[in-house]
């Protein structure tokens, strides 16, 4: 069974279908169906591979070096559960706050280990041809490619709008980052819909969205049948370590993805991750936070344009921006303790493009910007 079979056995809405300016858009064919599958090195590159203890870390965007106290505490006192498998109550009650979270029928959620584990589930709907609009997060490439699924890279040129992507009409699989990784750009809703076509799944990567104050642009809560949004916890609430996350969409798509899991796909912290921070106070807590990081991000984007350098407008909890010579930056950077992330690994982007998070400690890495461009 393929991936429109899924999709038609979803639907129960009128579809929103919308048309693009292809003129500006190029479009790169990674591979056809039949070929060895390959996988672009790197596209499995990540941003925890620059940094290290030494170093101050705007490389990776985990808000916080540790989770917040009463998080920890929290999840400490499950500690004497682990001699157990994962309870039913447990994943039910993960659930059910996820669903209460964003307004969602309990059908509609699928507990993930962490956002990325969408993704590497995503074969399992063996789309035809999938489109990816970049430069985006690497890992669907990296999944799909090893898949042996035909993809397109759609990229977007410059401010990166979504009404400059030329998506093939043929694509039954869409992924779109909103805000998008790297580039912070958040596209407006209406633009993500616009994507829709019949017979066509687009997946939304919304990882950041929590981290956008009062998540204007998100789709998560819309319920509609063509339509997967992929959500992570662990920026916002530093649980990398931990993986934890969430898929929302049409019971027939999750049912897909998950046919293969293992039967305990989640342990008992993660569980109990998912249901503490998509409650109420904290998700009142991580609003609170995203005012901060925008209040944030807006000091630490004014800084760098001010140095005469160009910064990609955005929404995300990361500023991207361009200097002369990004692999020289980024090793005067590292030798004065400072990790930043490279951004030759996303597809439209060049050596001269960096990501650093947003971080309180932005003057520090302004300096150092400055000094190396003296």
């Amino acid at each position: 069974m393929g991936l429109n079979t899924s999709i038609r056995a979803a639907r129960s809405v009128d579809r929103i279908v919308g048309s693009a300016d292809t003129a500006a858009t190029t479009v790169h064919l990674v591979r056809d169906r039949g070929a060895e599958p390959q996988v672009r090195p790197a596209s499995r590159y990540h941003g925890d591979e620059a940094g290290a203890p030494d170093l101050l870390d705007f490389a990776v965007n985990v808000r916080h070096a540790v989770p917040p106290d009463w998080l920890r505490l929290r999840l400490a006192d499950r500690l004497t559960d682990l001699a157990g498998y994962p309870s039913a109550a447990d994943r039910t009650a993960a659930v059910a706050a996820v669903a209460s979270r964003h307004g969602v029928p309990e059908d509609h959620v699928l507990l993930l280990a962490g956002g990325s584990e969408g993704f590497s589930l995503l074969p399992a709907l063996q789309p035809g041809l999938a489109a990816l609009i970049a430069p985006s997060f690497t890992e669907p490439e990296a999944v799909l490619a090893a898949a042996g699924i035909p993809l397109r890279q759609v990229v977007l040129p410059p401010p990166f709008r979504l009404r400059d992507a030329a998506i093939p009409c043929s694509a039954d699989l869409v992924v779109v980052g909103n805000p998008t990784n790297p580039t912070g750009v958040l596209h407006p809703r209406d633009s993500v819909l616009d994507l829709r076509r019949p017979d066509r799944l687009v997946v939304v990567d919304e990882a950041f969205a929590d981290a956008v104050p009062e998540e204007p642009e998100s789709v998560a809560g819309l319920c509609l049948p063509d339509l997967l949004v992929l959500r992570s916890l662990t920026k916002t609430w530093s649980l990398a370590g931990l993986r934890v996350g969430y898929a929302l969409g049409a019971p027939a798509v999750l049912a897909r993805l998950a046919a293969a899991r293992p039967h305990w796909p989640l342990g008992t912290l993660q569980l109990e991750a998912i249901t503490a921070c998509c409650a109420p106070a904290a998700v009142e807590e991580a609003t609170a936070g995203a005012h901060e990081v925008s209040r944030l991000r807006t000091q630490m984007t004014a800084a760098l344009r001010g140095l005469g350098l160009v910064v990609i407008e955005g929404h995300a909890p990361f500023v991207t921006f361009a200097v002369p010579d990004g692999v020289l930056m980024r090793k005067r950077l590292q030798a004065q303790g400072i990790a930043v992330r490279r951004c030759d690994t996303f597809v439209g982007l060049t050596p001269d493009h960096l990501r650093a998070a947003v971080r309180p400690e932005w003057p520090v890495l302004v300096a150092a910007v400055a000094e190396v461009l003296r």
